[in-house]
């Protein structure tokens, strides 16, 4: 049983999940918007997945971005499409820096560190793996 997480943008969106024993955050895959859905739907057929966690952007000071709104409506989709799946939002403020830093610091080269959809991923991990780490906690 897995945890999905997003990390939702209106060109690409990252994907990352968890192992079956819900340890460790692995990056999935980056998707355009429209072809999330269809993916979505085959991949919970062959593996279950028990919460979707979605990264909320915020502002520096904690109020709702700009590209909130469009997160909003993703949130509603997933609801709507798969009722039986909580989805639990998380402050993904600093995920893309931590992500672009991560990945600067990996020793990949120029044209993949350039790579948004990498940087997307590892964002969606990044959102998972602290949703990981504040379960934890508790």
């Amino acid at each position: 049983m897995r945890i999905m997480a997003f990390d939702y943008g209106t060109k690409r969106v990252g994907v990352a999940v968890t192992d079956p024993l819900q340890i460790i955050a692995n990056p999935l895959t980056t998707l355009h918007p429209d072809k999330l859905w269809p993916f979505l739907h085959e991949y919970i057929k062959s593996e279950a997945v028990v919460t979707f966690v979605v990264g909320k952007p915020r502002q520096m000071d904690g109020t709702a971005s700009q590209s909130a709104e469009h997160v909003v409506g993703f949130t509603r989709r997933l609801q709507r499409e798969f009722p039986n799946i909580p989805v639990v939002e998380i402050d993904e403020r600093f995920t893309s820096k931590m992500a672009s830093a991560v990945i600067s610091q990996s020793g990949m080269n120029r044209k993949k560190r350039q790579n948004k959809e990498t940087v997307d991923t590892l964002s969606a991990t990044i959102i998972l793996q602290d949703y990981l780490n504040s379960k934890s906690i508790y």
